[in-house]
């Protein structure tokens, strides 16, 4: 994210309501909004899909992000889909909803529902909807970001390629004519704003290589009318009739405002978006702020990782993340609950976890929990949230990390079941979903005291993929 960038931070509208409620069967009382509290990759696809298992589930709200977001689901009887767009409950027959907070990508789009298509879904467009005021991502955006990345060199953030945060920059520099999704229905207005961003896009960049405007207002009204288009008042209708799961994308650590600087996102990761679309309904059903992590901490491209290992690499081997031309390479370090505890603290607390992947300690015995950093011969055990909208003190804290090395280690062994405890206890939430694979999730009830609305504070006393590559141009994807 560009250190010119201006923008007035979103934070959260509305707080936790507080009846009770029994977490593990919330599918009568609450909605439930998934976040990553690391740099991403720790399996939010795959417990959405859980969360969606008992059919209770009205849909799919995606919040941030954008066709850059690649949540792996792996189904019992072995069928497997990256997630982007859709919803991660797709595979269940769980319709989904991309809120004005999401950048949608068409021709990413159709080849995601191309995909869906083979492992199962007959009409992935009949489970979709999407708000208007949506802002679009374009061919031209895509190339202009990676225009932008190739000129950083050794410099480079590890952008995915895919022109979402140039979308949300053209967005901010040029707001009267960013294009959205409603301007999907009207060609003459579509060809306009696409003119205009191909040519002030090219003055500044040089020549982009991106398909004519023509034919990418023809796939875009074909997008159009292959999918329901809905408004705000849709999405309030949809929140007071049953309980939602919101899913959102990458992940707290990469957050616009919070992460470490410039190796973040241009999107709010935190559950800022989700509790203003609630507020925004009358906050009609409360919701559990569920934080999803691995027993380890990954990353996927350049930027700090304290407890990186590359003696874990061969041990834990990624079936769906790889070296990405354009973000880089996908690395592995232990579990830094010194970064995840920061994470629960910007995001003003969660109410319990899902911990992923809690097989790995089995794999890669030397797995271990690094408690607190040295950093100038100093012990730093807590990293202090700054206010948002300040990049310059994030980077100064990127700088910092920079020289910072694992000082205190905590080793729970090989039992699962002592790192779900370690982990709770280190972040200060209870363990409501545990995964040791890509299709065993398990679901806990929670205690009273991690019920909605009563949301932990890290420190307090408490019990992967790579996306789908759009195919070139063509109305034939949305017949």
């Amino acid at each position: 994210m560009p250190a010119d960038r201006r923008r007035t931070p979103r934070e959260a509208t509305t707080r936790h309501a507080t009846n009770a409620m029994d977490a593990a069967h919330a599918s009568d009382a609450a909605h439930t909004i998934v976040v990553d509290l690391g740099f991403g990759d720790a399996g939010k696809g795959a417990v959405v899909d859980r969360l969606c298992q008992d059919g209770t589930v009205q849909a799919v709200v995606r919040f941030n992000g954008g066709a850059q977001a690649a949540h792996n689901v792996v189904t019992a009887d072995g069928r497997h889909h990256t997630f982007a767009q859709f919803g991660s409950g797709t595979l269940r027959a769980v319709p989904t909803h991309l809120s004005r907070f999401m950048t949608v990508d068409p021709l990413a789009l159709s080849a995601e529902a191309d995909h869906l298509r083979t492992v199962g879904v007959p009409d992935p467009y009949a489970l979709l909807t999407v708000d208007r005021a949506a802002p679009l991502a374009t061919p031209y955006h895509a190339a202009a970001n990676r225009l932008r990345e190739q000129a950083r060199g050794a410099g480079r953030h590890g952008s995915c390629g895919m022109g979402v945060g140039e979308a949300a920059r053209y967005a901010l520099a040029h707001p009267g004519d960013a294009p959205t999704v409603g301007d999907c229905l009207s060609r003459t207005r579509l060809l306009r704003q696409l003119r205009l961003l191909r040519d002030r896009l090219a003055d500044e960049l040089g020549p982009l290589p991106a398909p004519p405007v023509e034919d990418c207002a023809d796939v875009f009204a074909a997008f159009a009318r292959a999918v329901t288009l809905t408004d705000g008042a849709a999405l309030h209708a949809l929140l007071r009739r049953g309980r939602v799961v919101f899913e959102g994308a990458q992940g707290v650590l990469l957050d616009e405002w919070h992460g470490f600087h410039p190796y973040t996102t241009w999107s709010t990761t935190t559950f800022a978006n989700a509790e203003t679309l609630l507020a925004e309904a009358g906050a009609p059903r409360p919701a559990l702020r569920l934080g999803v992590l691995r027993t380890y901490t990954t990353r996927h491209g350049p930027g700090p990782l304290v407890t990186e290992d590359p003696e874990l690499t061969p041990l834990l081997p990624e079936p769906h993340n790889g070296h990405g031309r354009w973000q880089g390479a996908f690395r592995i370090g232990h579990f830094d609950a010194v970064a995840h505890t920061y994470a629960v603290e910007v995001c003003g607390g969660v109410d319990a976890l899902a911990v992923t992947h809690l097989d790995a300690p089995g794999r890669a015995r030397g797995l271990r929990i690094c408690r607190a950093y040295g950093i100038d011969g100093r012990l730093v055990e807590r990293l202090t949230p700054g206010p948002p909208g300040d990049l310059d003190r994030q980077a100064a804290l990127t700088a910092r990390l920079r020289t910072a090395r694992p000082a205190l280690w905590d080793t729970p062994g090989r039992d699962p079941r002592r790192w779900s405890e370690a982990i709770g206890a280190a972040l200060g939430a209870p363990v409501l979903l545990e995964s040791s694979g890509p299709a065993r999730q398990v679901l806990r009830r929670l205690p009273a005291a991690a019920q909605a609305g009563t949301t932990a504070m890290a420190g307090t006393t408490a019990p992967g993929g790579t996306p789908v590559t759009a195919a070139p141009p063509t109305t034939a994807a949305f017949r």
